[in-house]
């Protein structure tokens, strides 16, 4: 009897944990995305924002009006180029976000940060990808919230390196 109620705990809790991920990183992110055009999106993945797709990698093919970047911290960019800006589960993979941040708000008018909220465990804690802990219980943000280093990413990254690289 212990054993049922344990593994029925154990399932109880992963379809939280996957519930809310999919809520952060799949609702929410489609709901912002539909939300309008976005003139520049800088995004992990092969996210198509509307307008310009741009990132340091090539996640996919046929994603449309691509640029390839070799440098998030000076974009090729007119200052004040574009009017809304989205960046969607990226500054969290980065070494200084307030720098990216910096460089989108120099680029565009209207800046949107999508970013993995505390209550999204298992994104928010993500030791093996991510590099930052986001003290905000919000998804969707215009300003850098306030942010730790994340407990072992530094040795993890060092000893296996990022699976994601940004």
């Amino acid at each position: 009897m212990i054993v049922i109620k344990l593994t029925a705990a154990a399932i109880l809790v992963f379809i939280i944990l996957k519930g809310t991920n999919v809520l952060s990183y799949t609702i929410i992110k489609k709901s912002v995305l539909k939300s309008r055009v976005w003139d520049l999106n800088i995004c992990c993945g092969g996210t198509d924002g509307g307008g310009v797709n741009c990132d340091i990698e090539m996640h996919s093919d046929g994603l449309p009006n691509f640029m390839l970047t070799e440098d998030i911290y000076n974009l090729p960019f007119e200052d004040k180029q574009f009017v809304n800006v989205l960046t969607s589960h990226t500054v969290e993979h980065i070494d200084d976000p307030q720098a990216f941040i910096d460089e989108l708000q120099r680029v565009g008018e209207n800046v949107t940060i999508l970013i993995p909220p505390l209550w999204d465990l298992t994104a928010a804690f993500n030791f093996l990808e991510h590099k930052w802990l986001f003290l905000t219980f919000r998804t969707k943000v215009s300003k850098l919230p306030r942010h730790i280093r994340l407990p072992l990413s530094d040795w993890c990254h060092k000893k296996y390196g990022q699976r994601i690289k940004a």
